[in-house]
């Protein structure tokens, strides 16, 4: 769910990876819709790769969504850094304090916020394969 979904630096919100250019790859805002080319000079980071640190290692960004899900509501990006702090803590008690920044959590709660209002959250549940009962 979140491979083909990038985080580039200097731009605002995700993208929608579309296709492979010569020197660079063509991708598509989830904010506007406009399809734009990202070359190899900017930082891209899928959204798969992104991983948070706790006090005993790291926590993928989709065990984050996960969580945020399972808590049933979410926060404001803009709200006071206070605010921000305790529901990340609720959500996640474990992160590193010293490694993670405010704004780190505003920029997981905008992209939680973006990709629910997009309907891409759908992968975050765990898929389970279905039974199926023996036909008689």
């Amino acid at each position: 769910m979140l491979k083909g979904i990038l985080s580039i630096s200097g731009q605002p919100g995700l993208f929608k990876l579309v296709t492979e250019a010569k020197n660079s790859i063509i991708v598509e805002s989830l904010v506007t819709g406009k399809r734009i080319p990202a070359y190899s000079t900017s930082k891209i980071s899928t959204l798969a790769d992104i991983s948070v640190f706790t006090e005993t290692g790291e926590v993928q960004l989709n065990e984050i969504f996960k969580r945020i899900q399972e808590n049933g509501k979410i926060i404001d990006s803009k709200a006071s850094a206070n605010e921000i702090k305790s529901f990340f803590e609720e959500i996640m008690p474990e992160y590193d304090k010293d490694r993670v920044y405010v704004s780190d959590m505003k920029k997981i709660f905008q992209w939680y916020q973006l990709l629910s209002d997009k309907n891409l959250l759908i992968g975050t549940e765990e898929e389970k394969p279905e039974e199926k009962e023996p036909e008689s």
